[in-house]
């Protein structure tokens, strides 16, 4: 049976925000690509499931968190990665964060040390402006819970970025100097 369209037509206003979520959460385009384009396939195929007192875009984002972790999970089992190679790729790896996310390059790479369980919270929270229950929900979290964890989560970025500042300020000195 397929989706209303109706549903069809409120799944399509909702990409932009599942797909700034998803570049936010993944860091990297392709990989944000694809947990959209998964969520939108279990959308459609669970569309009865949504109920219409809900917003979808909570729901999509719940779906799009599940799918995410999913990915993690199959990833750790089928995938032996040698950390210092892990950590050349990643510096390897580009990230432009596209218009649509409107992240600051700086801010990214901070956001990018964060650990999951401090980022997800905090991005969902900052970034899609969900509500501290909303966040619960999508997290499958005690409301108390998501706001240690976005407290823990700004203190951690606000260190990195400090960090950043003062490295980056360090090497300007240091070129004055030499």
């Amino acid at each position: 049976m397929d989706a209303p369209a109706a549903f069809r037509q409120q799944l399509l206003a909702a990409i932009p925000r599942l797909r700034r979520y998803a570049r936010s959460l993944m860091l990297d385009a392709h990989a944000a690509d694809d947990l959209v384009q998964t969520t939108l396939e279990r959308a459609l195929a669970h569309w009865h499931q949504f109920d219409q007192r809900r917003d979808l875009v909570v729901w999509l984002i719940g779906i799009a968190h599940h799918a995410h972790l999913d990915e993690l999970r199959r990833n750790a089992r089928l995938t032996v990665v040698d950390p210092a190679q892990a950590q050349a790729h990643a510096d390897a790896r580009s990230f432009d964060p596209g218009p649509d996310l409107g992240l600051r390059v700086d801010l990214v790479a901070a956001l990018r040390r964060l650990p999951l369980e401090q980022r997800e919270p905090l991005l969902l929270v900052a970034v899609e402006q969900l509500s501290y229950a909303e966040c619960a929900t999508v997290l499958h979290l005690p409301v108390g819970t998501v706001m240690s964890r976005i407290s823990r989560g700004r203190v951690a970025l606000r260190a990195l970025l400090e960090g950043q500042g003062r490295e980056a300020k360090a090497a300007r000195t240091l070129r004055r100097v030499i």
